[in-house]
């Protein structure tokens, strides 16, 4: 199992908080969950598009039965 990675446990943190707090010291505003999910969904697949290989695999198939 691969670990998780920081930026999926950033977006289930700001999923499970408020989208604004505000305070004696000030205010705060978290982006939108939709464009965290889009920015995650990029960067996976710029990571993808990195990796070695086209993402499918070649393999000789024989049938068993003939001579």
């Amino acid at each position: 199992m691969p670990m998780t990675d920081p930026l999926d446990n950033s977006i289930k943190t700001n999923a499970e908080g408020p989208a604004k707090a505000s305070g004696d010291s000030g205010s705060v505003e978290q982006h939108k969950l939709s464009e965290q999910i889009a920015a995650d969904k990029y960067l996976e697949s710029k990571k993808a598009s990195r990796a070695k290989g086209l993402g499918i695999k070649l393999a000789k198939i024989s049938p068993g039965g003939t001579v």
